[in-house]
């Protein structure tokens, strides 16, 4: 099955259909800091065997947005975490609705999507979700909802304004009445994670319970035993299984 890609208002996008018709929930799946969308094609392959439009796009500054290579990439934001990346994740999670109205007219899909990435990708869908009520299932692996991640042996760096305002606009623990919508979270953690500590989802998915008090079966933190900052089979397995609560003929979840 052939990947295609576009460009979406200067934004590329990479994707892979299902080869059968009818029904075919959408899944956005995102890459890792310093990644891109060619590096998670082999997750857009095997979520298009499992019956969805698996896409993914170039996350700000990365793939080809970049604006340098790619260690010089990594050299920056690891050098200030809080002023470099903090953008990078706020910016790409308000892209995202512009991404979603594309694709759901492109392919003719239901009017509520799936979500997740791995690490940074992780991070964006997260806070994506509370931007486009229409992401109504999120599996976000070995990221956090946490963008302050205490207890991580990264040096933080300080933010300037710019990334400050993202952090103050964007960050998901500190904007809870953002998920009234009650999408669909699971958070798949490396147990020894000491990079993106799992304490960030659990804390945030402590701190939603009276949000979801009628719909406590949609938050889910996995923590794999001997784990770090690792995104294993399992956690792969894990996020199709979550992205199947997806409803094929409407796309909502099932039992909405």
């Amino acid at each position: 099955m052939p990947l295609k890609r576009a460009s979406v208002q200067g934004i590329p996008v990479l994707w892979a259909e299902p080869e059968h018709q009818g029904p075919r929930p959408l899944v956005i799946w995102l890459p890792g800091f310093s990644g891109t969308k060619e590096g998670v094609q082999s997750y857009l392959l095997e979520l298009a065997a499992a019956g969805f439009v698996g896409l993914s796009f170039d996350p700000w500054e990365h793939g080809e947005r970049s604006r340098e290579g790619v260690e010089a990439l990594r050299d920056r934001v690891r050098g200030n975490i809080r002023r470099h990346f903090w953008p990078i994740l706020a910016r790409t999670a308000e892209e995202t609705p512009q991404i979603v109205d594309w694709a759901l007219t492109e392919f003719g899909t239901g009017p509520a999507l799936g979500m997740g990435g791995i690490s940074m990708g992780g991070d964006i869908a997260v806070a994506a979700a509370g931007v486009d009520p229409r992401i109504a299932a999120v599996a976000a692996a070995i990221a956090t909802p946490d963008w302050l991640r205490p207890g991580s042996f990264e040096a933080p760096g300080v933010p300037d304004g710019a990334a400050q305002s993202a952090y103050d606009h964007r960050n998901p623990l500190t904007h809870l009445e953002s998920y009234r919508h009650c999408p669909a979270l699971s958070f798949q953690c490396g147990a020894q994670d000491q990079q993106v500590p799992p304490d960030g989802a659990q804390r945030f998915v402590a701190a939603l319970q009276e949000l979801y008090r009628e719909h406590p079966e949609r938050l889910e933190v996995f923590l794999q035993p001997g784990t770090a900052h690792q995104f294993t089979r399992t956690m792969w397995r894990n996020a199709l299984s979550w992205f199947a609560r997806l409803d094929r003929e409407t796309g909502d979840l099932k039992g909405s």
